[in-house]
Formats: C-alpha cells, structure tokens, sequence
C-alpha cells in the first residue's frame, strides 16, 4: 500500500470511529448536528480537533474534547481505532456502560479524561500500554471491581484520579513511575493496608481518606494519606464488626458517643482521638469560580490560618451551589487535643465567625453565615458574643450611669444654644443650595449628592475632569471631600428620564451586586440635572487597554482573565438581575479595568430589562427600536428587533475576537468576523493574532478561545452558545493559562506533603461532594482540563 493510501485509509478509519461515536451517543442539546459532513477536519466538527502530523504532512484528528456537552449514551469499541489522538476530553455528561478496551490502542494518547460520567464496571488492565498519558481522570463515575495493578506499568503518569467510585479490594503495591505527583484514591471501598510504595515519594498527593483503609488510625502516615477530610466518615470494610475492631487496629465506634456530638478527628497527632466539633456554615455570595474543588485544600489552609488552629482541627463537611451562583460550606472545627473547646477558646471561635473576621482571598467574594450549631456538650452554653472589655463592678456602672445622666441634660441646655445658631446659619444655606429630595424607593445602599457636592468634586464639570462620553451623556472624575475618587455620569437634555423612571433605574442598579459590574454609589437629581455616581476605574477601559494608548501590552493570559470577568458579569445581568437584564451595547469601552486589571461591565441600565407578560412569565425576548454600536450589533436584533439574552453573545464573541487581534469590528471595509473565519478555515488563525500579545501562549488555548468566538458570532441565535456555557469554557482556558486562588496565608501556613502538594491541587480538581441536583440550574459546573 503506498503511502498516500496508506494515509487515506487512516483518515477513513477515523471518520467511521467518529461516525461509531456519534451513533451510540444521544445528543439532547444538538451540539454534535456538524458531524454529518464527509471530512471531520475540513468542516470543523464541533470537538474534533485536526493537527497536521510531521511525518506525512497530512491533517489528523488529534484532539477530541467533549466537555460538558450533556451527552449521553455509551461509548463504542471503534473509537480505539483514533490511533492518532492525544488527547481524548469527554468529561462532564451523563456518558454510561463499560470503557472500551480497545482505548488501549491509542498508544500516541497524552491526556485520558473520562472524569465525572456514569461509567460502570472494571477498569480494564489492558490501559497499561498508554505509555504515554501524563493525565488519567475517571474520578467521579461508577466503577467496580478491583485497581488493577498493571496501570504502574503507565510510564509517562503524573496524575492518577480515580476517586469518587466503587473499586473494592486492597491497594496494589506495584510502585509508579517516579514522574507520578498525585494518586488520588479518596471515597471508593478500598480496605486492607497501605502498600509500602506509598511512601518515599516526597511530592506525591496521596489521597485515600473515605476509605476503609483510613480507618486504620495506627498505620504509618496515616494522617498524611488520610488527614483532609472532606465530606464523609470514615466507613468500615464490608463485612467487619466494629466490637472486634481492636485486633485490626481501627478505632472502636461505641468508645466515640456519636449521639453525643463527638467524632473522631481524622488526622490528629493522638489515634483515634473523639472530640466534639462546632459546626459552621457559611455561604459565598460571590465567588470568581463555578467549581470550588481545586481550591478545597487552600481555602482550608486560609480558614485554619486565619483562626490560628492546626489543619487537622478543620473538616469541610461538604459544600453545594445554591442560585447566585453562591456556595454554601459547611465546616466543623475541631478542639485542639482535648475532648471539648473550653470556655474561652468557644466564644472565640464562635465570635471570629459571627463578627465576619474571617479574611481570604477577594477571589471568594464576601461571606455571610448560615448556621453555627452548638450540640453535644455546648447545647446548654449562652454566648455573650460582645461581651464587656472591662471588669467593672456594679457600683462602678451605677455611677456612671448617674454622671451620664447628668451631664446628658447639661449637654442638652448647651445643644439648644447652638441649634439657634446653627439655624440662623442653615436659612442662608439653604438659600444656596436645594435639599437632597426624598426617594420614593428605599436605597439604602446608594447616597443621594446634592448638586454643590458634585459640582465641587468636579472642578464645576471642567473640561480637565471629563473622562468619557456616552449615549447617556458626559462622564467626570470627581474627588469627594472624603478622598474617595468616583466616575458622575451626567444626562444630557435628551437623555433626561422623568422622576419616577430616574428613581426606578436608581433601585434596580442599587439591587446589582457583582464583582465584575460597576457599582453604583449614588446619584443627584436636582437643578434639572440626572447624574448617577459609580466608583472610579483607574485603569481606563478595555479598550484602551487593547489600543496603542496603554502602557505596555497584554499577555494572553491577562486578556483570557479580562474575558472571563467580563462575561460573568453579563451571566449575572441575564440570570441574578430581577428582573434580568440584556445589556445590549458590549463593547470594549463599557468594560472597565479596576488597579488590579480586574474587568467590569458598565452602562447597563433599565431600558434594557427583559419584560414580563400578563401572568408574570418572564419572555425569551424584547420587542424594541435597535440600538447598540455598529459592528457589535447582532444581525438577527438588526433585522428583527428582537432582543433576546443570544443578542449580549454575539456582541461579547465580536469583543472575544478584538481581545484576540486587537482588530476593530468594521475597519476599513474589513469585517473581524469575516477575517477571522477566514483564517480559521483556512488553517491560519496564528496569522489574525494581535501580535502585540508576544508568544507566552499556548497555540491550544488561543484555537479554543478563538473557536468560542465564532461560535459567539454565528448568524442564528439557536447555535450560539449561552452565556453559562461560555463562562465555563473561560474558566476551563483560563485555568490553563493561569494560577487559581491562592490566598497569601496559605503560603506561611502549609507544612509538610501540603506544601509540597498545592501546587498540584491548584491544577487538578479533586474535591466533589455535591450531587448534581445541588449545582447551579442543574447543569454540572466546569473544570479545567488536566
């Protein structure tokens, strides 16, 4: 066979794999309908990701990526005939029945990704042969049966995670290869006892805790293997009695009184050492990430630090998404070696949380407490939460409430003289300037600026303090007698509201809470004039940032950050706004960059609200007159006047792709759509690259995000994605390309194999106590990539 046969018959081997693939896969979103072209790599099909191979110079599917796409189904045996492929990422479905052994022939494979399906039964032994995967993920589906051993056989495995399932039996001693940084074994029914090649290698994560082997508290470096607990006791083997527990070293249950609130305290320096915990719940209004799994462990090491405890007296019980998206925690804390907290270390503990002193990371966003339960022994202790500082007697207090008294009605003959005077001297204030009017509305979270106040703080709205210029009218940076720096939008004539609509806008924006959103601090409305105060963004706009004003260039990276920021502050306009928002004019000059390069959206507003009919059902969409900036403005509203959430997506791919090349929408007869699918077509998309970005990027990453952009930019609205989809997208990029939280206190507080670790935690979720009727609407959050 010659060898361009030989290539033709490869590539139609692949196309029959595909063909396999999409057969026995049931698609309910359609985001497999491309699949029915004749030539994967010459039409795009969605996932299928075609390199051309040095050795013949031909096109060949490498990558097939899956993620999240709510497939489900099974997987058939053709697709081991992909010999090509290096990175198979079908993560994040509802994908069930057995692995196909013929995946053992995908000897070119770096990166397995199976994690979070429903896959059952045995892993095969024959997945010894992928030589070359760094990364094996099957955590979080429904494997049985035994680990096999041959898998140390994989010479080339950093990362083995297989938690989260059904494998019985003991761990094989076979040792990994010395490349091996994590094995991650936690909650699945693995007994017997801790092979010796478990030790020995100083940056191994290993992971067993949920275990029965865990409850064997006088193995060696148990607390290492099994010392974070995260969600669940630890059970016994099937079969044992726990009367009888002493001859196999486990901790005896009945000399624990569960009823009473005491538990052992898994990792502790004592074996089986029983103490009775307080627990805590909190919820994160606002956290940066829709998966908290990579960051389980540093947060944990950031709350032990902050409460000055060891790390082994903190347990994450477990953790779920609630609509926001918020994150509810719930946490107990454990006494340090003794049975219970003493009187001072409780109230301690409990003020530290119900005073909010806990400081992390502003990646967390703000906290607010749940519950903080007192059982077992604390159930009948009343907490004075502010108590006195000082030790004063009764008769010390009595005296001073009676020379309080006294010199409270001095004081008040001496306040009615100089109310005198003071009113004199307000009647010619008041000749000056007007009165704040009185909202109609409640806004406490907004102040009311007279006229004088801001015109002060403006320099009289000189043309040295405007910054910008909008639809709206003129915006000024203004200093506040406080020192606090702001942004004042002043209406102009054609952009006044009448009252009642100036003070409805007020309250709904007063309602809009997000770290990637302008927030609203006040507003005037006086002498005729309508002017809404934000805070200041330093750092200008995107696009400044994006043009040849800024001061230096922006990294990929960076640019991925400002992308991802920005496109979870329109997910919330769309679905935390009540009522919803559409923002409806995105574009770089309505987002802002804070002293920290962090993005938010502006120039949002009630205009853009997504109605409700007659029986209070919200409407997929608006009926209005266009408006928008050209080159940003879905063709579909053009044509249509139909605004709908699909609408804010086209114009934040059109912002994608200028993130990307730095190009205008409409430059020159030269459209960014057109250009760039050009390019993409044709193969070339490192040619429409900004060049000015350098080259600390992955090629990987920038074909991922560009592809995300010409999705954002289709014609239909039904085959773009939704703006959920695209933030989980981001983050999976993102991740990549960047380091996740972690707060500075875990750096000074980590010790020990999780110092060692973090590293490796940052880049690899491992954490996963939620079912999927807690996530945020149902749909199963993103991970990044390993």
């Amino acid at each position: 066979m010659s060898a361009a046969n030989e290539v033709f018959y490869v590539v139609m081997v692949a196309v029959s794999a595909l063909h396999a693939v999409r057969r026995k896969l049931k698609d309910p979103m359609n985001h497999l309908q491309d699949w029915k072209k004749t030539d994967p790599c010459a039409s795009n099909w969605t996932g299928v990701f075609c390199i051309a191979d040095p050795s013949d110079g031909y096109l060949h599917v490498k990558e097939l990526l899956l993620s999240g796409n709510q497939l489900t189904g099974t997987l058939p045996q053709e697709l081991g005939s992909l010999s090509n492929l290096l990175i198979l990422q079908i993560d994040y479905n509802g994908i069930s029945g057995d692995l196909p052994t013929s995946l053992a022939n995908l000897k070119k494979l770096k990166h397995f990704h199976m994690n979070n399906n429903s896959i059952t039964g045995q892993i095969p032994p024959e997945y010894s042969s992928l030589s070359d995967v760094l990364h094996f993920l099957m955590d979080n589906n429904k494997l049985t049966g035994y680990l096999p051993p041959e898998l140390s056989q994989m010479a080339s495995l950093k990362i083995i995670d297989l938690s989260s399932n059904k494998l019985t039996g003991e761990i094989p001693n076979k040792r990994f290869s010395g490349n091996i940084t994590t094995i991650n074994l936690y909650n699945n029914m693995l007994n017997g006892s801790i092979p010796s090649n478990f030790s020995g290698l100083a940056r191994l994560q290993r992971l067993l805790y949920g275990n029965p082997v865990c409850a064997r508290v006088n193995e060696p470096n148990i607390a290492d293997l099994c010392g974070v607990s995260t969600a669940v006791d630890v059970v016994e083997s099937p079969g044992s009695s726990s009367d009888n527990s002493s001859s196999t070293g486990e901790c005896k249950r009945q000399s624990c009184p569960v009823s009473e609130n005491y538990e052992y305290v898994i990792g502790s320096p004592v074996p089986c050492f029983c103490a009775a915990p307080i627990g805590i719940g909190l919820r994160l209004r606002s956290p940066s990430f829709s998966d908290f799994r990579p960051y389980t462990v540093a947060y944990m090491l950031d709350v032990a630090s902050n409460l000055g405890i060891n790390l082994y007296q903190l347990s994450i019980e477990s953790f779920s998404w609630q609509s926001g998206p918020r994150l509810a925690i719930n946490m107990k804390v454990f006494p340090d070696l003794n049975s219970k907290f003493n009187s001072t270390e409780l109230p301690r503990i409990v003020d530290f949380f119900a005073t909010f002193s806990l400081d992390t990371d502003d990646s967390l966003g703000p906290y607010e407490i749940i519950y903080i339960n007192l059982l077992g022994p604390y159930k009948d202790v009343t907490l004075n939460l502010y108590p006195s500082k000082s030790g004063m007697s009764k008769g010390v207090k009595i005296g001073i409430i009676v020379g309080g008294t006294i010199a409270f009605f001095l004081g008040l003959s001496f306040l009615a003289l100089l109310l005198f005077f003071i009113k004199r001297k307000a009647k010619h204030v008041q000749q000056q300037q007007e009165p704040i009017p009185k909202s109609p509305m409640n806004m406490e979270s907004v102040k009311g600026y007279n006229f004088m106040e801001l015109d002060t703080a403006t320099s009289s709205f000189s043309d040295l303090s405007q910054i910008g210029r909008g639809g709206y009218g003129k915006v000024y940076r203004g200093h506040l007698p406080c020192g606090l720096i702001v942004a004042v939008k002043r209406a102009e004539q054609g952009s006044l509201q009448g009252q009642k609509e100036f003070y409805t806008e007020i309250e709904l924006l007063s309602r809009l809470h997000h770290r990637n959103l302008v927030s609203l601090l006040g507003y005037c409305d006086q002498k005729g004039e309508q002017m809404l105060v934000y805070e200041f963004m330093p750092n200008g706009s995107l696009q400044d940032a994006l043009s040849a004003r800024f001061r230096e260039p922006l990294s990929f990276g960076l640019r991925l950050r400002i992308a991802l920021g920005s496109a979870r502050g329109i997910l919330y306009l769309h679905t935390e706004a009540d009522p919803p928002i559409i923002h409806r004019d995105i574009k770089p000059s309505n987002i802002l960059l804070d002293n920290k390069m962090n993005p938010k959206v502006a120039d949002f507003g009630i205009s853009k609200l997504i109605a409700l009919d007659g029986g209070g059902v919200q409407r997929d969409h608006v009926t209005t007159i266009v408006k928008g900036t050209p080159g940003y403005v879905d063709p579909e509203y053009y044509l249509s006047h139909r605004l709908t959430e699909k609408s804010d997506v086209y114009s934040m791919g059109i912002v994608f792709l200028e993130i990307l090349t730095g190009m205008r929408p409409i430059s020159h007869g030269r459209n960014i759509v057109r250009e760039v699918k050009e390019a993409w077509e044709a193969g070339m998309m490192l040619s429409v690259i900004d060049e000015s970005m350098g080259q600390d990027y992955s090629e990987e990453g920038v074909k991922r995000f560009m592809e995300l952009a010409i999705r954002c930019c289709r014609d239909d609205p039904v085959e773009r994605p939704g703006m959920l989809e695209i933030v989980r997208e981001l983050e999976n990029l993102f991740t990549k390309e960047e380091k996740p939280y972690s707060s500075p206190s875990v750096q000074s507080s980590a010790s020990g194999f999780f110092a060692a670790g973090l590293g490796s935690y940052n880049n690899h979720s491992t954490f996963s106590q939620f079912t999927a009727n807690e996530l945020v609407s149902g749909v199963i959050p993103s991970i990044a990539p390993r």
